[in-house]
């Protein structure tokens, strides 16, 4: 497999008057093109702050980050903005999606702004939403809701989607059918998913498992057998 992200030492801290809060510590690892990747840790371990960062949401203070051969540590606002645009997709624990829009709406939205979305209705159709697809979110269960979001992440075809807490407000049935939704995206189209939990029982559906401790990558395991969601011990 080749190497989609190279992170070397990345270290995040904000000065906060003269106390200096260390979110990530020197952080060295690579994510690998068609892999699912399962970043694991407590609350305030440091993972959605590493997510940011190799979404291009935001910076590290220090380190070195490459998205191939790109060096996106020293990219300005508008690179990073392409990048997040054409190569990432994101999916968030609270769907975020635009309340005025319906289903088709919000993912046609996202269609729009890049050069090579997958079709929209076959998008929707793969979560399993062609019949809510004129609904408004207010109208949609949270799960459809989340899969909604998932949709409007997948039609931008993105080389890589990075998934924070996705299944983090949905009942054991529904986080099922989510993460069975983003292992096929990883295999099918052969795209990077990274997934961002607390919840060490999604770890087994992983290739790799990051454990993240303090702001420190404390271990990365290898997972031989990698198992189907629905066969996750909830």
């Amino acid at each position: 497999m080749d190497p989609l992200i190279t992170a070397k030492n990345l270290s995040k801290y904000y000065q906060m008057g003269e106390v200096r809060v260390e979110a990530l510590k020197a952080a060295t690892f690579q994510l690998y093109q068609g892999e699912l990747v399962v970043i694991l840790g407590p609350s305030g371990s440091g993972k959605s702050t590493l997510l940011n960062i190799i979404g291009g949401m935001d910076q590290a203070s220090e380190g070195e980050l490459f998205y191939q051969d790109v060096p996106l540590h020293t990219a300005d606002s508008k690179k990073l903005t392409l990048f997040r645009r054409n190569d990432v997709g994101f999916v968030f624990q609270f769907y975020n999606l635009m309340p005025n829009l319906t289903a088709h709406e919000n993912v046609s939205l996202a269609a729009q702004i890049v050069t090579k979305p997958l079709p929209v209705d076959e998008t929707l159709g793969k979560v399993g939403l062609l019949d809510r697809q004129n609904h408004f979110p207010a109208q949609l269960s949270g799960g459809q809701q989340q899969r909604v979001a998932l949709a409007r992440a997948l039609v931008k075809n993105p080389k890589m989607l990075l998934c924070d807490e996705p299944t983090g407000a949905l009942d054991s049935q529904t986080s099922i059918q989510v993460l069975g939704l983003l292992k096929e995206f990883s295999r099918t189209y052969d795209k990077t998913v990274a997934i961002i939990t607390h919840n060490t029982a999604i770890s087994a559906i992983a290739d790799r498992i990051f454990h993240l401790k303090d702001g420190r990558l404390a271990d990365v395991e290898v997972n031989n057998n990698p198992v189907p969601p629905e066969q996750v011990n909830w």
